[in-house]
């Protein structure tokens, strides 16, 4: 098929969003720079482009190449559901996950589930999503603060949709996870691409995009 830079995108996300890409090319990736391996199959390229659009679809909340017959910016629900609203005129000031019953307790009455140990534990380059997302939306909120607009939030927890979406989109990409591996293994064990096959990009080719803003955004 006629390859766009969507494609190419997609292809690289496909790839590199396994966590056994990480496992494969450990010690290539000491050195700064993603490694890609580019297969001469066309057929196996066009499907590692197809399973790239669906995670880039997931982690972008559904924005981004939805697929047909799917609404943009919304997500298929998943197996977790709001069993109990964690809805409350302050904001929770803890939470916790039980293994036992894969439940999420959020606040005094919070409870999601089913979530599976994986959705929980399911981090990214050793941040822990759930926990993360969680933290920063306490009455005492973790992580980083960048500027006073941080402290911007609604007055009451509202966050009760947000969290189910989150689950579900971590559920979909621990399901599509076995195909990811099975991909790269099939696309390292096959014929690749060297970089002396491809040819070299032009100088403006190299240049980052230029500035379109000129003058004040207030100018009359």
């Amino acid at each position: 098929f006629d390859v766009q830079a969507p494609d190419l995108m997609a292809y690289v996300y496909g790839l590199m969003a396994s966590p056994s890409y990480v496992q494969q090319f450990w010690l290539e990736l000491e050195t700064p720079g993603p490694r890609i391996p580019l297969t001469k199959d066309g057929g196996l390229f066009k499907t590692v482009v197809d399973l790239g659009r669906e995670l880039l679809w997931l982690h972008t909340a559904g924005n981004r190449m939805a697929p047909p017959g799917h609404i943009p910016g919304t997500l298929p629900s998943g197996r977790a559901k709001i069993q109990v609203s964690a809805q409350s005129a302050q904001y929770p000031e803890s939470f916790k996950y039980d293994a036992d019953t894969e439940i999420l307790h959020v606040g005094e009455t919070g409870q999601f589930g089913p979530v599976s140990s994986a959705v929980w534990a399911f981090s990214v380059s050793g941040l822990h999503v759930v926990d993360s997302w969680l933290g920063y939306r306490m009455q005492k909120r973790s992580g980083k603060s960048s500027s006073d607009l941080d402290t911007i939030r609604p007055d009451v927890w509202s966050f009760d949709l947000e969290l189910l979406r989150l689950l579900w989109m971590l559920e979909a990409t621990l399901d599509r996870m076995p195909r990811a591996t099975d991909l790269l293994r099939q696309v390292v064990d096959g014929p690749l691409f060297v970089a002396t096959q491809l040819p070299l990009p032009k100088p403006a080719e190299c240049k980052g995009p230029e500035a379109v803003l000129t003058g004040s955004l207030f100018d009359e």
